[in-house]
């Protein structure tokens, strides 16, 4: 083989495992995108199917239950135009209470509850992540209209 040869080869190496190596970054990264979805949207079918996302919106008030004896408790998410029911099993983040924001990470069920697997609460008196905020003025300002999507 000639060098000319040899370092033709080298470079036509490098550049096909810095192809695939950006490939497979790519694909990693994709299937680690969480998409936000709010209760209206999720009521629409507006969600990925078959993967996890986030829900977000407000605990509605008096809808929070524990299983006795267990991990197990449901809740309302709402959007004040749709009210999505959620299922999760674990310990609650402290701030976690009725009348507050919240952003669950998981599946919708066949049942049509939400199956979460993780529940984020806001972490002060005056925060509520960007994405919950934006969706609730988007639907409050909806309801203000009267239009109903």
């Amino acid at each position: 083989m000639t060098p000319r040869q040899q370092r033709m080869l080298t470079v036509g190496l490098m550049l096909g495992g810095v192809t695939l190596a950006t490939l497979i970054g790519v694909k990693a990264r994709r299937s680690d995108l969480l998409f936000f979805v709010d209760p209206t949207e999720l009521a629409a079918g507006e969600y990925p199917k078959e993967r996890s996302f986030n829900l977000g919106g407000m605990v509605a008030e008096g809808s929070w239950v524990r299983e006795s004896g267990s991990l197990e408790s449901r809740f309302v998410v709402t959007d004040f135009n749709e009210d999505v029911t959620v299922r999760y099993r674990g310990v609650f983040p402290d701030l976690f209470r009725e009348g507050q924001g919240v952003v669950v990470t998981g599946q919708l069920a066949v049942d049509g509850v939400f199956e979460a697997t993780k529940v984020l609460a806001k972490h002060d008196e005056n925060y509520m992540p960007p994405n919950v905020a934006e969706s609730l003025e988007k639907r409050a300002k909806e309801q203000a209209k009267g239009v109903r999507p």
